[in-house]
Parts: structure tokens; C-alpha cells; sequence
């Protein structure tokens, strides 16, 4: 039932970050030139995001990202609770325009997409990759959603603000971050 819930309210926020943005307002975010999607497959932590529904039991997340020979990626978004259980959705993500990999449109397999083939897309920008592709930050047009990604659980404390900052300058309140739990505090939760 849980995982249903979880579907049905990552759908909901699919519709409406994809629905965002559609007519005047302001101008989005800025996002990186090219994302190598070979180097950027592979698991990537969540250290923060904004409030999201889908997410609102999330104590921990985690994304796969696996390349596919049609240029395409695979998605395997994973969360842990609180209680320790976890919760997946898993989809596609592909180029928004031909030959460009800042922008992607992100679906997920689930018997809604499945009534509506292709109706249900999220953005997914990448606005920030490190050089060296250990950190980034992915957001959508209108700033309702933001993730701060690291290839690692913990990052340190300049690195954490140097994100922070690149977040800012483009807009995002990093005031309603929700801070991944860290695996003391899961350990503690859980006695």
C-alpha cells in the first residue's frame, strides 16, 4: 500500500513540475552546458532536497542512473524510511531536445504512465556537475524542486556551502531543505 501511495504522489508531483513554467514568468534556472551521461550513471545520494511529496516519509535516498545503448537512462530512485523500510520507483530519463543532456524528461513505470503513454513527464535540469562528477545539483524551471546529490553520504562542510551558495544564485530557497538523516540519528530512530 505504501508503494502505491508512493506512485500515486510521485505522479501528482510529476504532472505539476512538468505542467510548471508553460507560460510568461520568470526566467529559469540557468543549467550546465553538456552532462556526460556516461560519467554521471551510477548511485548518487540525496543530501537535501526541497519538500516533496513523494518523498515526505524519505530519511534517505539514493539514485541509480544506468546508461542504456539508446542514450537514454535508467532510473532506480530508492528511499529509506524512518522505520527502515525502503520504497523504489523506477523509469526513464531522456534529453528533452536531441543532442542536449542538461535538460532531461524523467518517467516513471507505474500503471499511470502506463494509461497515459507519455503523458507524465518530470523535469529534470542538471544546474550544477563538479569536474570531477562527485557532486551536483538538479532542479526543475520553476524552483519548486531541488536535489543536491553527492556520490557520497557526507560531504565536507565547504563543499556543503559551495553548493548551497550555487543553489541560491539561482534562485532556490535553501531555507526548506530537508537534510538527508544521517545513519547515527537512523540507528537512534530506530531504537
Amino acid at each position: 500500500m505504501k508503494r502505491l501511495h508512493l506512485l500515486l504522489a510521485l505522479c501528482a508531483g510529476l504532472i505539476l513540475g512538468g505542467c510548471a513554467n508553460s507560460g510568461t514568468g520568470p526566467v529559469p534556472p540557468k543549467t550546465v552546458e553538456k552532462v556526460d551521461l556516461k560519467r554521471y550513471q551510477g548511485k548518487w545520494f540525496e543530501l537535501a532536497r526541497l519538500p516533496m511529496y513523494f518523498q515526505r516519509d524519505c530519511a534517505q535516498s539514493e539514485a541509480h542512473y544506468n546508461l542504456k545503448p539508446d542514450g537514454t537512462m535508467g532510473v532506480l530512485n530508492r528511499c529509506m524510511t524512518l522505520e527502515g523500510e525502503w520504497q523504489e520507483a523506477s523509469g526513464t530519463a531522456s534529453p528533452q531536445e536531441p543532442g542536449k543532456t542538461d535538460k532531461l524528461w524523467v518517467t516513471f513505470d507505474n500503471w499511470f504512465s502506463k494509461v497515459l503513454p507519455g503523458g507524465i513527464k518530470g523535469d529534470y535540469w542538471v544546474l550544477y556537475i563538479g569536474d570531477d562528477y562527485q557532486t551536483a545539483l538538479v532542479g526543475n524551471p520553476d524552483r519548486k524542486y531541488l536535489w543536491i546529490l553527492s556520490r557520497k553520504p557526507v560531504i565536507p562542510a565547504l563543499e556543503r556551502e559551495s553548493l548551497l551558495a550555487k543553489a541560491r544564485q539561482q534562485g532556490y530557497d535553501t531555507t526548506r531543505l530537508i537534510w538527508r538523516v544521517s545513519d547515527r540519528d537512523m540507528v537512534a530512530h530506530k531504537r
